[in-house]
């Protein structure tokens, strides 16, 4: 027997009520088949009842209405990253660069993004790469190398206002390089060594003057101790010239005599201290004077 044959005799066996009753239970197993959604926890699902959104169901066990709902479009809401991106721009200062960016996105709103905008990556790079040209415009290129993190920050926040219609979050922006062109290379190469030669200038002549203060401090150093060792021996010979006085005060023209007659006799000892054999001639003053300390010797109190 065959099973067109097998199935014949089946039904003609069964009753009318038996075969509603089939059909019934047939009925609700396609409508639970077809009423419970089961989303996983990367995605949301954008259901439609005759062409018009119905619901945006979110992750776990969800219920719709079976033959009038469907799921028709399945959205993923993982972060995203876009491919590297590279655009020319030019700064305010007419220097031609070219910026390679990279944008990490999601959707949170799925409702906008299937229903407001076809391509959604394409859009993207389109709005990032005028955002790059007009903010890199409004900059120097000293700018552009030393304010990087401000520059990403702010295209990040514009690229943010310009897709937030399209149920996008924006949640990183990054500028991976600034690359010049050949000629522009090589006149920064220029001023960059420029720069070295006149810091290197600098500081030699830095050290050739701080040399020439060290110097100047150095003498001046020498001629103040020379001045104060004179001003020493003055105050010496002032000082002696002070006893002497006061000794010609105290003891008269007497001791004014003694003192130039010891003078005149250390002067004799010194000559005939002499090397070798030396005549000294005497005048007879000097036998004076020699006669005159001996007095004044005896004379003198111990």
């Amino acid at each position: 027997m065959t099973l067109d044959e097998f199935m014949l005799n089946f039904l003609s066996n069964m009753s009318g009520g038996t075969i509603v009753l089939l059909l019934i239970a047939a009925l609700l197993i396609i409508s639970i088949l077809l009423g419970v959604r089961i989303v996983p926890q990367s995605e949301q699902h954008v259901v439609e009842r005759f062409g018009r959104l119905r619901a945006v169901l979110g992750p776990g066990i969800n219920l719709i209405v079976p033959f009038l709902d469907r799921v028709k479009h399945r959205v993923s809401i993982l972060e995203r990253q876009l491919p590297t991106q590279s655009q020319d721009a030019i700064t305010s200062d007419n220097v031609l660069v070219k910026v390679d960016t990279s944008v990490f996105y999601r959707i949170v709103h799925p409702e906008k993004t299937v229903y407001r905008i076809r391509d959604v990556d394409g859009a993207i790079i389109t709005t990032v790469a005028g955002i790059v040209r007009a903010q890199i415009g409004k900059m120097e290129l000293d700018e552009v190398q030393s304010n990087r993190a401000t520059l990403i920050s702010t295209i990040q926040h514009n690229v943010e206002a310009a897709v937030d219609d399209w149920g996008i979050e924006v949640t990183r922006a990054e500028i991976l390089d600034v690359n010049l062109d050949q000629a522009t290379r090589e006149a920064m190469l220029q001023q960059l060594n420029a720069e070295r030669e006149r810091r290197a200038a600098v500081t030699r002549a830095e050290g050739e003057r701080r040399a020439v203060e060290l110097n100047a401090d150095a003498e001046l150093y020498a001629a103040e101790q020379a001045a104060k060792a004179r001003r020493i021996e003055a105050d010496a010979e002032a000082y002696a010239t002070e006893v002497v006085a006061k000794a010609i005060r105290d003891n008269g023209v007497e001791a004014a005599q003694y003192q130039v007659a010891l003078k005149q006799v250390d002067a004799l000892s010194q000559v005939a201290a002499g090397e070798g054999k030396q005549t000294v001639i005497l005048p007879s003053s000097a036998i004076d004077a020699f006669g005159e300390a001996f007095k004044m010797l005896k004379g003198k109190p111990s």
